[in-house]
Protein backbone atom coordinates (compact mmCIF):
# COMPACT_ATOMS: atom_id res chain seq x y z
CA UNK A 1 0.00 0.00 0.00
CA UNK A 2 2.62 2.29 1.07
CA UNK A 3 4.91 1.48 -2.32
CA UNK A 4 1.52 2.58 -4.28
CA UNK A 5 1.41 5.45 -2.76
CA UNK A 6 5.05 6.13 -3.14
CA UNK A 7 4.73 5.79 -6.43
CA UNK A 8 1.70 7.88 -7.07
CA UNK A 9 2.88 10.81 -5.63
CA UNK A 10 6.13 10.34 -8.25
CA UNK A 11 3.81 10.11 -10.51
CA UNK A 12 2.09 13.29 -9.58
CA UNK A 13 5.29 15.19 -9.08
CA UNK A 14 6.72 14.26 -12.41
CA UNK A 15 3.06 15.15 -14.04
CA UNK A 16 3.56 18.28 -12.26
CA UNK A 17 7.18 19.15 -13.90
CA UNK A 18 6.49 17.57 -17.04
CA UNK A 19 3.40 20.35 -16.81
CA UNK A 20 5.49 23.04 -15.88
CA UNK A 21 8.17 22.12 -18.64
CA UNK A 22 5.49 22.50 -21.06
CA UNK A 23 4.56 25.96 -19.93
CA UNK A 24 7.64 27.09 -19.71
CA UNK A 25 8.44 25.83 -23.50
CA UNK A 26 5.20 27.46 -24.36
CA UNK A 27 6.00 30.89 -23.12
CA UNK A 28 9.46 31.00 -24.28
CA UNK A 29 8.10 29.50 -27.72
CA UNK A 30 5.12 32.84 -27.68
CA UNK A 31 7.64 35.53 -26.65
CA UNK A 32 10.14 34.50 -29.49
CA UNK A 33 7.35 34.61 -32.07
CA UNK A 34 6.06 38.16 -30.24
CA UNK A 35 9.53 39.20 -30.69
CA UNK A 36 9.65 38.46 -34.08
CA UNK A 37 6.41 39.93 -35.08
CA UNK A 38 4.80 36.49 -35.92
CA UNK A 39 1.81 36.98 -32.61
CA UNK A 40 0.46 39.57 -31.32
CA UNK A 41 0.61 40.60 -27.61
CA UNK A 42 -2.00 41.79 -25.26
CA UNK A 43 -0.94 45.69 -23.96
CA UNK A 44 -2.30 47.61 -21.31
CA UNK A 45 -0.65 50.59 -21.24
CA UNK A 46 -2.00 51.82 -18.01
CA UNK A 47 -1.01 49.19 -15.83
CA UNK A 48 2.49 49.29 -17.37
CA UNK A 49 2.39 53.04 -16.19
CA UNK A 50 1.43 51.38 -12.59
CA UNK A 51 4.29 48.82 -12.90
CA UNK A 52 6.48 52.18 -13.75
CA UNK A 53 5.58 53.96 -10.41
CA UNK A 54 5.41 50.61 -8.59
CA UNK A 55 8.87 49.97 -9.55
CA UNK A 56 9.95 53.74 -8.54
CA UNK A 57 8.20 53.88 -5.15
CA UNK A 58 9.97 50.63 -4.11
CA UNK A 59 13.20 51.78 -5.32
CA UNK A 60 12.53 55.31 -3.10
CA UNK A 61 11.32 53.50 0.07
CA UNK A 62 13.94 50.88 -0.38
CA UNK A 63 16.50 53.73 0.10
CA UNK A 64 14.47 55.79 2.54
CA UNK A 65 14.96 53.01 4.61
CA UNK A 66 18.38 52.67 4.28
CA UNK A 67 19.58 56.07 5.27
CA UNK A 68 16.72 56.00 8.35
CA UNK A 69 18.47 53.09 9.36
CA UNK A 70 21.89 54.97 8.84
CA UNK A 71 20.44 57.96 11.13
CA UNK A 72 19.35 55.85 13.59
CA UNK A 73 22.97 54.27 13.67
CA UNK A 74 24.28 57.64 14.37
CA UNK A 75 22.12 58.62 17.08
CA UNK A 76 23.12 55.66 19.29
CA UNK A 77 26.95 56.78 17.94
CA UNK A 78 26.09 60.13 19.52
CA UNK A 79 24.30 58.34 22.35
CA UNK A 80 27.44 56.35 23.39
CA UNK A 81 29.34 59.74 22.29
CA UNK A 82 27.72 61.94 25.08
CA UNK A 83 27.60 59.67 27.61
CA UNK A 84 30.72 59.06 28.02
CA UNK A 85 31.29 62.67 27.69
CA UNK A 86 29.07 63.32 30.91
CA UNK A 87 30.62 60.87 32.32
CA UNK A 88 34.07 62.05 32.13
CA UNK A 89 33.07 65.54 33.80
CA UNK A 90 31.07 63.82 36.46
CA UNK A 91 33.61 61.99 37.71
CA UNK A 92 36.35 64.71 37.29
CA UNK A 93 34.14 67.01 38.84
CA UNK A 94 35.25 67.35 42.44
CA UNK A 95 33.21 67.14 45.42
CA UNK A 96 33.69 70.82 46.90
CA UNK A 97 32.95 72.74 43.60
CA UNK A 98 29.90 74.32 43.18
CA UNK A 99 26.96 72.16 41.60
CA UNK A 100 28.33 68.55 42.17
CA UNK A 101 25.35 67.46 42.42
CA UNK A 102 24.04 69.52 39.46
CA UNK A 103 26.26 67.88 37.32
CA UNK A 104 25.05 64.21 38.36
CA UNK A 105 21.84 64.91 37.72
CA UNK A 106 22.26 66.49 34.08
CA UNK A 107 24.53 64.13 33.29
CA UNK A 108 21.93 61.26 34.25
CA UNK A 109 18.86 63.40 32.46
CA UNK A 110 21.11 63.98 29.53
CA UNK A 111 21.49 59.87 29.10
CA UNK A 112 17.33 59.02 29.65
CA UNK A 113 16.80 61.73 26.90
CA UNK A 114 18.81 59.93 24.54
CA UNK A 115 17.85 56.44 24.98
CA UNK A 116 14.00 58.01 25.07
CA UNK A 117 14.81 59.89 21.65
CA UNK A 118 16.49 56.95 19.66
CA UNK A 119 13.94 54.43 21.40
CA UNK A 120 10.87 56.73 19.65
CA UNK A 121 12.36 56.77 15.77
CA UNK A 122 12.81 53.23 16.30
CA UNK A 123 9.20 52.36 17.37
CA UNK A 124 7.46 54.68 15.20
CA UNK A 125 9.48 55.78 12.14
CA UNK A 126 11.55 52.79 11.57
CA UNK A 127 8.44 49.88 12.03
CA UNK A 128 6.00 51.80 10.19
CA UNK A 129 8.97 52.11 7.14
CA UNK A 130 9.62 48.36 7.73
CA UNK A 131 5.98 47.77 7.65
CA UNK A 132 5.35 50.04 4.55
CA UNK A 133 7.95 48.44 2.41
CA UNK A 134 6.80 44.79 3.86
CA UNK A 135 3.59 45.18 1.37
CA UNK A 136 6.43 45.75 -2.01
CA UNK A 137 7.56 41.88 -2.46
CA UNK A 138 4.32 40.22 -2.45
CA UNK A 139 2.79 42.85 -5.25
CA UNK A 140 6.15 42.78 -7.01
CA UNK A 141 5.47 38.32 -7.14
CA UNK A 142 2.01 38.82 -8.45
CA UNK A 143 3.04 41.23 -11.20
CA UNK A 144 5.59 38.64 -12.08
CA UNK A 145 3.31 36.00 -12.40
CA UNK A 146 0.70 38.71 -14.35
CA UNK A 147 3.36 38.51 -17.02
CA UNK A 148 3.31 34.81 -17.18
CA UNK A 149 -0.40 34.18 -17.07
CA UNK A 150 -0.61 37.33 -19.87
CA UNK A 151 1.99 35.09 -21.88
CA UNK A 152 -0.18 31.92 -21.39
CA UNK A 153 -3.43 33.73 -22.53
CA UNK A 154 -1.66 34.97 -25.23
CA UNK A 155 -0.51 31.27 -26.12
CA UNK A 156 -3.93 29.73 -25.88
CA UNK A 157 -5.37 32.60 -27.88
CA UNK A 158 -3.06 32.23 -30.39
CA UNK A 159 -3.55 28.49 -30.49
CA UNK A 160 -6.81 29.02 -30.76
CA UNK A 161 -7.34 31.06 -33.44
CA UNK A 162 -4.85 28.50 -35.38
CA UNK A 163 -7.41 25.91 -35.46
CA UNK A 164 -10.15 28.58 -35.81
CA UNK A 165 -8.24 29.55 -39.03
CA UNK A 166 -7.64 25.79 -40.05
CA UNK A 167 -11.15 24.50 -39.74
CA UNK A 168 -11.84 25.76 -43.35
CA UNK A 169 -8.95 23.72 -44.62
CA UNK A 170 -9.53 20.70 -42.61
CA UNK A 171 -13.37 20.35 -43.08
CA UNK A 172 -12.05 20.56 -47.44
CA UNK A 173 -9.74 17.70 -46.50
CA UNK A 174 -12.27 15.71 -45.01
CA UNK A 175 -14.89 16.42 -47.83
CA UNK A 176 -12.10 14.58 -50.20
CA UNK A 177 -12.39 11.16 -51.22
CA UNK A 178 -9.33 9.14 -49.63
CA UNK A 179 -8.49 7.69 -52.83
CA UNK A 180 -6.56 4.16 -51.00
CA UNK A 181 -9.48 3.92 -48.08
CA UNK A 182 -12.38 4.77 -50.35
CA UNK A 183 -11.13 2.75 -52.93
CA UNK A 184 -10.39 -0.01 -50.51
CA UNK A 185 -13.85 0.29 -48.37
CA UNK A 186 -17.19 -0.02 -48.77
CA UNK A 187 -19.64 2.37 -49.02
CA UNK A 188 -20.97 2.64 -45.64
CA UNK A 189 -17.05 2.82 -44.05
CA UNK A 190 -16.44 5.64 -46.01
CA UNK A 191 -18.77 7.95 -43.48
CA UNK A 192 -17.54 6.67 -40.52
CA UNK A 193 -14.28 7.19 -41.26
CA UNK A 194 -15.58 11.19 -42.15
CA UNK A 195 -17.27 11.09 -39.07
CA UNK A 196 -14.38 10.17 -37.01
CA UNK A 197 -11.76 12.76 -38.66
CA UNK A 198 -15.01 15.64 -37.57
CA UNK A 199 -14.84 14.54 -34.04
CA UNK A 200 -11.15 14.28 -33.42
CA UNK A 201 -11.09 17.83 -35.22
CA UNK A 202 -13.52 19.26 -32.71
CA UNK A 203 -12.23 17.67 -30.21
CA UNK A 204 -8.88 19.31 -30.52
CA UNK A 205 -11.00 22.62 -30.88
CA UNK A 206 -12.87 22.40 -27.96
CA UNK A 207 -9.80 21.46 -25.88
CA UNK A 208 -8.24 24.91 -27.21
CA UNK A 209 -11.13 27.23 -26.45
CA UNK A 210 -11.39 25.22 -23.15
CA UNK A 211 -7.73 26.19 -22.25
CA UNK A 212 -8.37 29.85 -23.51
CA UNK A 213 -11.26 30.13 -21.23
CA UNK A 214 -9.36 28.92 -18.24
CA UNK A 215 -6.49 30.90 -19.31
CA UNK A 216 -8.42 34.07 -19.39
CA UNK A 217 -10.19 33.71 -16.75
CA UNK A 218 -6.82 33.69 -14.05
CA UNK A 219 -5.61 36.33 -16.41
CA UNK A 220 -8.69 38.60 -15.85
CA UNK A 221 -8.51 37.89 -12.04
CA UNK A 222 -4.55 38.77 -11.42
CA UNK A 223 -4.59 41.67 -13.48
CA UNK A 224 -8.06 43.40 -11.93
CA UNK A 225 -6.53 42.94 -8.45
CA UNK A 226 -3.57 44.81 -9.53
CA UNK A 227 -4.79 47.30 -11.67
CA UNK A 228 -6.82 48.13 -8.41
CA UNK A 229 -4.06 47.85 -5.92
CA UNK A 230 -1.02 49.46 -7.99
CA UNK A 231 -2.73 52.96 -8.18
CA UNK A 232 -3.85 52.84 -4.27
CA UNK A 233 -0.65 52.04 -3.21
CA UNK A 234 1.49 55.14 -5.06
CA UNK A 235 -1.17 57.17 -3.93
CA UNK A 236 -0.30 55.90 -0.31
CA UNK A 237 3.03 57.57 -0.22
CA UNK A 238 2.46 60.95 0.63
CA UNK A 239 0.36 60.08 3.31
CA UNK A 240 3.59 57.44 4.83
CA UNK A 241 5.81 59.92 3.51
CA UNK A 242 3.58 62.64 5.44
CA UNK A 243 3.36 60.97 8.53
CA UNK A 244 7.09 59.12 9.27
CA UNK A 245 9.08 63.33 8.90
CA UNK A 246 6.13 64.88 11.05
CA UNK A 247 6.58 62.29 13.76
CA UNK A 248 10.13 62.50 13.46
CA UNK A 249 9.94 66.15 13.38
CA UNK A 250 7.69 66.03 16.60
CA UNK A 251 10.30 63.98 18.07
CA UNK A 252 13.40 65.88 17.28
CA UNK A 253 11.97 69.37 18.04
CA UNK A 254 10.89 67.63 21.76
CA UNK A 255 14.50 66.22 22.21
CA UNK A 256 16.42 69.15 21.05
CA UNK A 257 13.97 71.47 23.60
CA UNK A 258 14.84 69.53 26.20
CA UNK A 259 18.58 68.80 25.13
CA UNK A 260 18.63 73.06 24.92
CA UNK A 261 17.64 73.09 28.66
CA UNK A 262 19.68 70.77 29.61
CA UNK A 263 22.95 72.56 28.23
CA UNK A 264 21.53 75.76 29.71
CA UNK A 265 21.77 74.34 33.01
CA UNK A 266 25.29 73.06 32.80
CA UNK A 267 26.16 76.54 31.30
CA UNK A 268 24.38 78.25 34.30
CA UNK A 269 26.51 76.08 36.79
CA UNK A 270 29.65 76.11 34.83
CA UNK A 271 29.05 79.79 35.31
CA UNK A 272 28.80 79.98 39.01
CA UNK A 273 31.60 78.06 39.36
CA UNK A 274 34.06 80.10 37.51
CA UNK A 275 32.42 82.70 39.66
CA UNK A 276 33.39 81.02 42.29
CA UNK A 277 37.18 79.98 40.93
CA UNK A 278 37.44 84.40 40.88
CA UNK A 279 35.91 84.65 44.20
CA UNK A 280 38.49 82.46 45.72
CA UNK A 281 41.41 84.18 43.89
CA UNK A 282 40.40 87.48 44.64
CA UNK A 283 39.99 86.54 48.35
CA UNK A 284 43.55 85.00 48.50
CA UNK A 285 44.85 88.38 46.55
CA UNK A 286 43.16 90.61 49.47
CA UNK A 287 44.67 88.07 51.90
CA UNK A 288 40.58 87.51 53.27
CA UNK A 289 40.46 85.30 56.19
CA UNK A 290 38.69 82.73 57.64
CA UNK A 291 36.71 83.18 61.30
CA UNK A 292 38.91 80.11 62.73
CA UNK A 293 42.02 81.68 61.14
CA UNK A 294 43.97 84.21 62.43
CA UNK A 295 44.46 87.47 60.23
CA UNK A 296 47.36 88.77 58.22
CA UNK A 297 49.34 90.95 58.77
CA UNK A 298 50.96 93.45 55.70
CA UNK A 299 54.70 93.20 55.13
CA UNK A 300 56.82 95.59 56.22
CA UNK A 301 56.62 98.42 53.28
CA UNK A 302 59.27 98.61 50.78
CA UNK A 303 62.06 101.04 50.02
CA UNK A 304 64.06 103.35 52.34
CA UNK A 305 63.57 103.03 55.87
CA UNK A 306 61.46 105.59 58.00
CA UNK A 307 64.23 108.32 59.56
CA UNK A 308 63.26 110.26 62.49
CA UNK A 309 63.47 114.16 62.12
CA UNK A 310 66.25 115.42 64.44
CA UNK A 311 65.04 117.55 67.31
CA UNK A 312 64.55 121.43 67.05
CA UNK A 313 66.86 123.24 69.00
CA UNK A 314 65.75 123.30 72.90
CA UNK A 315 64.28 126.92 73.34
CA UNK A 316 64.91 128.82 76.37
CA UNK A 317 62.23 128.60 79.34
CA UNK A 318 63.33 131.43 81.43
CA UNK A 319 63.17 134.58 78.84
CA UNK A 320 64.55 137.79 79.89
CA UNK A 321 61.53 140.16 81.14
CA UNK A 322 62.44 142.66 78.30
CA UNK A 323 62.09 139.94 75.89
CA UNK A 324 58.86 138.09 76.73
CA UNK A 325 56.93 139.74 74.04
CA UNK A 326 59.77 139.54 71.93
CA UNK A 327 59.65 136.70 68.44
CA UNK A 328 61.07 133.44 70.13
CA UNK A 329 63.11 131.64 66.96
CA UNK A 330 62.97 127.74 65.92
CA UNK A 331 66.09 126.75 63.43
CA UNK A 332 66.57 130.97 62.79
CA UNK A 333 62.75 131.47 61.64
CA UNK A 334 60.71 133.75 63.74
CA UNK A 335 57.06 132.89 64.99
CA UNK A 336 54.51 135.69 66.24
CA UNK A 337 53.40 133.82 69.65
CA UNK A 338 49.30 133.60 68.66
CA UNK A 339 47.08 135.78 71.00
CA UNK A 340 46.12 133.11 73.23
CA UNK A 341 49.01 131.65 73.79
CA UNK A 342 50.28 131.78 77.76
CA UNK A 343 54.27 132.58 77.82
CA UNK A 344 56.04 131.33 80.82
CA UNK A 345 55.97 134.49 82.43
CA UNK A 346 51.49 134.16 82.31
CA UNK A 347 51.81 130.45 83.09
CA UNK A 348 53.53 131.94 86.38
CA UNK A 349 51.70 134.62 87.18
CA UNK A 350 50.02 134.59 90.93
CA UNK A 351 46.39 134.33 90.39
CA UNK A 352 43.63 136.07 92.04
CA UNK A 353 42.80 133.55 94.52
CA UNK A 354 46.77 134.08 96.00
CA UNK A 355 47.04 134.64 99.25
CA UNK A 356 48.38 138.15 99.78
CA UNK A 357 51.50 137.66 101.00
CA UNK A 358 52.18 135.66 97.70
CA UNK A 359 50.48 138.13 95.72
CA UNK A 360 53.35 140.85 96.91
CA UNK A 361 55.71 138.66 96.27
CA UNK A 362 57.59 138.82 92.86
CA UNK A 363 57.49 136.04 90.54
CA UNK A 364 60.61 134.44 90.35
CA UNK A 365 61.75 132.58 87.28
CA UNK A 366 61.89 128.42 87.98
CA UNK A 367 63.93 126.01 86.16
CA UNK A 368 62.09 123.72 84.21
CA UNK A 369 62.95 120.31 83.36
CA UNK A 370 63.36 119.27 79.29
CA UNK A 371 60.45 116.80 80.47
CA UNK A 372 58.30 118.95 80.67
CA UNK A 373 58.84 121.22 78.01
CA UNK A 374 58.39 118.09 76.11
CA UNK A 375 54.92 117.51 77.79
CA UNK A 376 54.09 120.88 77.24
CA UNK A 377 54.96 120.55 73.29
CA UNK A 378 52.94 117.45 73.57
CA UNK A 379 50.16 119.04 74.73
CA UNK A 380 50.22 122.18 72.34
CA UNK A 381 50.67 119.76 69.55
CA UNK A 382 47.67 117.93 70.07
CA UNK A 383 45.81 121.04 70.43
CA UNK A 384 47.20 121.62 66.68
CA UNK A 385 46.12 118.74 65.28
CA UNK A 386 42.54 118.94 66.40
CA UNK A 387 42.48 123.03 65.07
CA UNK A 388 44.41 121.01 61.64
CA UNK A 389 41.15 119.13 61.32
CA UNK A 390 39.24 122.22 60.54
CA UNK A 391 41.88 125.01 58.72
CA UNK A 392 45.77 122.78 59.08
CA UNK A 393 46.97 125.98 60.99
CA UNK A 394 45.64 128.12 57.81
CA UNK A 395 42.98 129.65 55.70
CA UNK A 396 42.81 126.22 54.22
CA UNK A 397 39.82 124.07 54.69
CA UNK A 398 40.34 120.25 54.66
CA UNK A 399 37.72 117.64 53.93
CA UNK A 400 36.42 115.85 57.36
CA UNK A 401 37.78 113.05 57.95
CA UNK A 402 41.24 114.30 56.99
CA UNK A 403 43.73 114.40 59.87
CA UNK A 404 47.02 116.13 57.64
CA UNK A 405 48.88 115.99 54.53
CA UNK A 406 52.01 113.97 53.05
CA UNK A 407 53.74 114.53 50.26
CA UNK A 408 55.30 111.60 48.30
CA UNK A 409 59.08 111.61 48.06
CA UNK A 410 59.41 108.76 45.90
CA UNK A 411 57.29 106.68 43.51
CA UNK A 412 55.24 103.65 45.02
CA UNK A 413 54.01 101.00 42.15
CA UNK A 414 50.77 99.62 44.17
CA UNK A 415 51.29 95.70 44.98
CA UNK A 416 47.83 95.02 45.56
CA UNK A 417 44.12 95.66 45.19
CA UNK A 418 43.85 98.10 48.24
CA UNK A 419 47.30 100.56 47.72
CA UNK A 420 47.67 103.76 46.82
CA UNK A 421 49.99 104.29 43.81
CA UNK A 422 51.73 107.30 44.30
CA UNK A 423 54.50 109.35 42.15
CA UNK A 424 57.30 111.55 43.68
CA UNK A 425 55.78 114.79 44.56
CA UNK A 426 51.94 113.55 45.05
CA UNK A 427 50.37 115.29 47.81
CA UNK A 428 48.00 113.08 49.76
CA UNK A 429 45.50 113.34 52.36
CA UNK A 430 45.96 111.45 55.20
CA UNK A 431 42.57 109.96 56.82
CA UNK A 432 41.86 107.97 59.85
CA UNK A 433 41.28 104.19 59.76
CA UNK A 434 37.74 102.82 60.07
CA UNK A 435 38.88 99.68 62.33
CA UNK A 436 42.72 100.71 64.43
CA UNK A 437 42.85 97.29 64.12
CA UNK A 438 43.12 96.73 60.38
CA UNK A 439 45.98 99.44 60.56
CA UNK A 440 49.49 97.83 60.25
CA UNK A 441 52.44 99.37 61.42
CA UNK A 442 54.45 101.72 59.16
CA UNK A 443 51.40 101.92 56.98
CA UNK A 444 48.89 104.83 56.55
CA UNK A 445 45.88 105.50 54.51
CA UNK A 446 44.83 108.14 52.34
CA UNK A 447 43.34 109.84 49.26
CA UNK A 448 45.46 111.69 46.74
CA UNK A 449 45.08 115.20 46.79
CA UNK A 450 44.33 115.72 42.98
CA UNK A 451 41.56 112.93 43.52
CA UNK A 452 39.71 115.00 45.67
CA UNK A 453 39.81 118.42 44.23
CA UNK A 454 38.34 116.90 41.62
CA UNK A 455 35.78 114.76 42.73
CA UNK A 456 34.88 116.18 46.01
CA UNK A 457 35.29 112.82 47.47
CA UNK A 458 37.28 110.33 49.11
CA UNK A 459 36.31 107.00 47.88
CA UNK A 460 39.60 106.36 45.93
CA UNK A 461 41.51 105.62 48.96
CA UNK A 462 44.34 103.28 49.58
CA UNK A 463 47.05 102.46 52.24
CA UNK A 464 51.07 103.49 51.30
CA UNK A 465 54.00 103.24 53.01
CA UNK A 466 55.14 106.06 55.44
CA UNK A 467 58.20 105.89 54.71
CA UNK A 468 57.71 106.97 51.44
CA UNK A 469 56.35 110.30 52.26
CA UNK A 470 57.25 113.32 54.39
CA UNK A 471 54.37 115.24 56.84
CA UNK A 472 53.58 118.94 54.99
Amino acid sequence: MAEEQGKTGKGINTGKLATNMQKRLSRAQEKVLQKLGKADETRDTAFEEGVANFNKQMAEGTKLQKDLRAYLAAVQTMHDASKRLQDCLADMYEPEWFGKEEVDTIAEETDILWSDYHDKLVDNSMIAMDTYLAQFPDIKARIAKRDRKMTDYDSARHHFGSLQKGKKQDQAKIAKPMSLVEKAAPGWAQGILSAHQIAQTNLTRNQAEEELGRAQKVFEEINVDLQDELPQLWNSRVGFYVNTFQSMAGYQQRFHKDMGKLNQDLNDVMTKLDEQRLANEAAAANHSVTPDAAPKTRPAPPGPAPVRPPPSPRPSLTPAPDTQQDIISFDGEALVPDANTTTPSQATAPSQATAPSQATTPSQPQAASWDSWETDTAVEAAAGAATTAVTNGSSEVLPAGVIYKVKAMHDYAATDGDELEMKAGDVVLVLAWENPDEQDDGWLMGVKESHWLENKDLLAKGVFPENFTQKL
